[in-house]
């Protein structure tokens, strides 16, 4: 029993060895630099320098919502924090730019009173970037 054949050129040229090397050489390359910009950004996000946790919030009417959250960077370094207050559709109702530090601790406990356009259900702090 043989094998059935495609008809003759219905496919393009047959490819040679050679040409099979190459296209797996220039796969590979392509591979190792995904793997080397995954691991790039991976260390980049990695390596911030500024942390931080909501501790918790409190509501003051329609007007202003407070919350108290934990920085944790190196003693002695300055960030700054975008705080956030939220409405239920979680639409942004307020904002407050917080600058954190220097401290001679790790880690910094800030309460900041961030005033609203409408009522706001949450805060939240949006990010920290070292200074």
């Amino acid at each position: 029993m043989t094998t059935p054949q495609p008809p003759a050129g219905r496919y393009g040229p047959t490819a040679s060895p050679h040409r099979r090397r190459a296209a797996q050489i220039g796969i590979g390359a392509l591979a190792a630099v995904g793997v080397g910009i995954v691991v790039w950004i991976g260390l980049g996000a990695a390596g911030t320098d500024v942390r931080w946790n909501e501790v918790g919030y409190s509501l003051d009417g329609s007007t202003a919502v407070e919350l108290t959250f934990d920085v944790i960077q190196e003693p002695g370094a300055v960030a700054v924090c975008r705080v956030q207050a939220l409405s239920a559709s979680h639409a942004e109702v307020g904002v407050q730019q917080v600058t954190v530090g220097p401290s001679t601790e790790q880690t910094t406990r800030v309460t900041t009173r961030v005033p609203t356009a409408e009522e706001a259900v949450t805060a939240v702090v949006h990010g920290c970037d070292a200074q």
